[in-house]
Parts: C-alpha cells; structure tokens; sequence
C-alpha cells in the first residue's frame, strides 16, 4: 500500500528513512530546514553532509517549505535532533492532518525539562493526534539502512493498532518491525543507552579491556531498568530491541556517535574539541544531564550517568572516575534499591 510520507529533519536518520520510504514505493517529502540544504538535495540527489555516497531516489522531494512537506501526509516521520523537536513540531502542529500517522524516531530527552520526546509530543501537539503518536526504536545504524543491510527496530504506541499500521508501512526484507505498547520503555531505552555508550567509550579509551566494556555495558542495562520501572515501565521492554538491543549496537559499533565522544574523552580530549569534529549531534551528551535531573527527580540512584556527567563537567578525570565507580559500596546484583540519599 502507497502512503504519502512526509520526513521531517534531513540529518543521517531523516535521510535513510526518506530512502526506505521511497524503496518501499511511497511518495516521500523530505523537510529540511535550511532552504539552501533542501535545494542542494533536489539538485544533486545527495545528501550533502550525511551519507554522502547514497542517492537518493526520484520519489523522494526535498523542501524547506513544513507546509507543503506536510499537505496531505498520510504518516509524519520526525528526524530531529531532541533539542530541536519542541519548537519543529509548534511549528508543524498548524499543518499535521487530522488522521495522519506521527512516528518520532528522536532518541533523547529534553535538556530543560528531562521530558521524555512522547511528553514534549503530548505539550505542543493537539490532543487529537495523542492516540497515532508512535515511537520508533532499536539498533538502527543509518548508513546500515540506507545500504539495505537487514535491520530490526521496535515500533511502539499506546494504541496497537497504529503501531501495528506504521509497522506494515515501513516493514520489507531488510528492515523489519515489532511492535508495542510500552511507549515509556521504548523512549528511556533509546535514550538513556546513548549515555552508558559515552561511559563505554571511556573505558575503552582507557584500554581497561574487555572486560570492563561488558561491566559497563551490564550495570548500564540495570540503571536503565531500574529508572523505567520506577517510573513504570514494563522491565521486559528493556530486554528487546529498544533495550539491550540498541544499547549493544551504539557501546560497541564502530558508527556510533556516542562511543567516538566517550573513546575521545577517554582519551584525554577536551569535550569541546570531540563535539566540534564530529560535526554531528551526540544526543547522549545532553540526554546525561537530563537523566540526571530525571533520576533526581524520581529518587532513583544512576551510578554510570553521574559519572559521565562529572566528567562532561570536568569534575573528574577519565581514569579517577573509573576508580570512583569500582570502590563504590558493595552490593547484591539484584539489589534495586538504589535510592538517592
């Protein structure tokens, strides 16, 4: 079935979901939004920063007109960066159709507020289009996308049957879909891992070893639990895609954003320096204050975030900060009372 898509945001993700969308044979417009890069795009069919090396299809239409991407959009895909979601949805909200489909596939929290991306949706959208709001998640490289290299990501909403719609929509032979219903698990999974995968950048810039990568990657996966089910998500959630799935693919591939600012840290390089070569967001950087905020908030103890954000800070150096977490008070593993003092 052809659907119109509009994509909004055309970084690496907006632009390998704009060609998916395309290859599954819908009508896609892609919104950016500096209309310089937007006509760049039309006139070479290439994206000239992110996945350079792919064309794009004939059906995908760049613009930087958000009303015109959004006329008549059957399903809305959101490809912005966290920090920039609240105020490109404001503005899209005059546009949205009533029926359409929102799909967000933003991995982070808001800086100010530590909103999860369903909760800023929820403030400055109508609440007619609450019930089709969906959340895409899971291990998901972009430059594995645009290459048809098989990908399995999660679909969630609170309502199964627009997860379900959505899921049929995008789903083909090299990128499938689940979906689910716990719409806060999806969220804390997909953004709270890009802070552990800053911690594991740091151990294995520190050469600590393997071991300690495992370590990291473990006691990260607790924190995470242990926030959503306070908060009062199902732990389950954080066992699948959206869970230790992404949170293995961004600690340990070689394309993850996160990881290269934690290997640099780990390094010795200031943060300033890594964020300015990367020349692309690192979400897990604001999403560390965010969650720290949100655990304070809801009294839950996060080892790990804390001690990225000390180092983000430059309260502590990279090796001292290691230290800091082995010497801490013994515990059982099981233990999930980890209440903040």
């Amino acid at each position: 079935m052809t659907v119109r898509v509009a994509v909004l945001g055309a970084g690496s993700f907006g632009s390998c979901l704009a060609i998916l969308c395309a290859d599954r044979g819908h009508d896609v417009t892609l919104w950016a939004r500096d209309p310089a890069f937007a006509a760049a795009i039309a006139r070479d069919r290439r994206n000239p920063r992110y996945l350079k090396e792919i064309e794009f299809p004939a059906s995908v239409r760049p613009t930087a007109d958000l009303e015109a991407a959004l006329a008549d959009a059957e399903m809305v895909i959101l490809a912005v960066p966290s920090h920039a979601v609240r105020d490109v949805m404001t503005q899209a909200a005059p546009w949205l159709p009533e029926e359409t489909l929102i799909v967000s596939t933003v991995k982070g929290l808001e800086l100010d507020t530590a909103k999860t991306m369903d909760a800023v949706l929820e403030d400055v959208l109508p609440p007619i289009h609450h019930p089709r709001l969906t959340y895409l998640s899971g291990p998901s490289f972009a430059h594995e996308i645009a290459r048809h290299k098989p990908t399995v990501v999660t679909v969630a909403c609170r309502h199964d049957p627009y997860a379900i719609a959505v899921q049929s929509h995008l789903s083909c032979p090299w990128f499938r879909c689940y979906s689910d219903t716990d719409v806060l698990g999806v969220e804390l999974g997909g953004a709270l891992k890009n802070v552990v995968a800053i911690a594991v950048g740091v151990s294995d810039g520190l050469d600590l070893g393997p071991n300690a990568r495992a370590a990291t990657m473990t006691r990260g996966l607790a924190e995470i639990t242990r926030l959503g089910v306070s908060m009062g998500a199902n732990p389950l959630t954080f066992m699948g895609l959206a869970g230790m799935g992404d949170l293995v693919l961004t600690c340990t591939g070689d394309l993850s954003r996160n990881r290269r600012v934690g290997l640099a840290l780990g390094a010795g390089r200031s943060l300033d320096d890594i964020l300015h070569e990367l020349g692309e967001v690192a979400e897990g950087v604001r999403t560390t204050y965010a969650a720290c905020q949100l655990a304070e908030r809801v009294g839950v103890e996060l080892p790990i975030a804390e001690g990225v954000k000390a180092l983000l800070e430059g309260r502590v150096e990279p090796r001292a900060g290691a230290a800091q977490l082995l010497s801490r008070q013994l515990r059982g593993e099981k233990d999930w009372n980890y209440q903040r003092k």
